[in-house]
Formats: structure tokens, C-alpha cells, sequence
């Protein structure tokens, strides 16, 4: 009757939805990259499922004053559920290799070892981590996306920022740069 299913978005929001999907697929992509551990497969899974979920209720989110930070919530909420549970440990590499000429090579080191840092932080200072500073939140939309304090969130922040400077990869790096090496 119609050809909708229950619980399924009228047309027009369909519409509104995959338009608003197709244009932060690649900024939510980055995002979960970076909470999945810089696992791309599962940033993107991560992703899929988180926009699966908002889709059935995109009709009353995408009248919400930041339904961005909604799907952000959302985003972060699935990806701690998804630790929670016990996976079976997979056998694929994190992330294709990439080409390592004379100039890519420091790059990419750089950032591996910055994911291995990152990935030695607990969910949910990696989530203020990532909201902060590569998402450029403020310390209160931070608060809010996690549903916590703006002091949880300095707290956080700091624990985290201080193990990230005790990293002895990060600890090298950031000597090679200082004395210009």
C-alpha cells in the first residue's frame, strides 16, 4: 500500500538523507578512522551502521538544531558498543600499504605511530581525544556529545594528552623534530 515499510522515512526525507550521508560520508569516515584505531574496514562499517540507525529516525533528527552532533553521539556510542562486545580477532591488516618513496616515508611512519599512541588510550578519552582536537569541538560540545561534565572532559583530555607525550614513539619524534634532525 504506498510501498513504504513501517517505520520507514516519507520520500522527501529519503531524499534529505542520502543527500546529508553522501556529503559527511568522508568527514564521518575520518572520525571513526581514528576511534577504530585506524582500521578503515571498520571505520566504514562503523559509519554504515551508525547512518543505518539514524536512518528510520532521520525525520525527526534532521529537524534537531545540530543533528551533526546527534550523528556524532551516535557515532561514538556504536563504536563503544562495538568494543564491548568480544570479536574474534581478524586476520586482515588495518590498512592498505602505501607507497614509500624518499618524502612519503617520515609521513607515514609519523602517522602510524600516532595511531599506535592513540590506540593505547581507553575509549572514551580516545572519543575526547578525537572530538577536540581533530574534530575541533569545544571542550562544552564535547561535554554535551558525551553526555558528561565540561571538568570530564579537561580531565580526560589532559590523562590522555599526558600519555600521548609519554609515548616512546611520539616521545622520538618529537626529539627529531626539536633538535631538526
Amino acid at each position: 500500500m504506498g510501498g513504504r515499510y513501517e517505520g520507514e522515512p516519507p520520500q522527501e526525507d529519503l531524499r534529505d538523507f542520502e543527500t546529508y550521508a553522501a556529503v559527511r560520508w568522508s568527514r564521518l569516515v575520518r572520525t571513526a578512522y581514528l576511534l577504530t584505531n585506524g582500521d578503515h574496514h571498520e571505520a566504514e562499517d562503523l559509519v554504515q551502521v551508525t547512518l543505518a540507525k539514524i536512518y528510520l529516525r532521520w525525520h525527526h533528527i534532521q529537524t534537531l538544531d545540530a543533528p551533526d552532533q546527534y550523528v556524532r553521539r551516535a557515532l561514538i556510542n556504536n563504536n563503544t558498543t562495538r568494543q564491548r562486545k568480544r570479536r574474534v580477532v581478524q586476520l586482515l591488516t588495518p590498512h592498505l600499504p602505501e607507497q614509500r618513496g624518499p618524502s612519503g616515508s617520515e609521513n607515514y611512519e609519523t602517522r602510524s605511530e600516532l595511531f599506535d599512541a592513540l590506540a593505547t588510550l581507553p575509549p572514551r578519552q580516545r572519543a575526547i581525544v578525537v572530538l577536540r582536537y581533530w574534530e575541533c569541538q569545544s571542550e562544552q560540545q564535547t561535554a554535551d556529545l558525551l553526555g558528561c561534565s565540561v571538568g570530564t572532559v579537561k580531565s580526560q583530555a589532559s590523562r590522555a594528552l599526558k600519555k600521548l607525550r609519554s609515548s616512546a614513539a611520539l616521545s622520538e619524534y618529537a626529539a627529531t623534530m626539536t633538535h631538526g634532525e
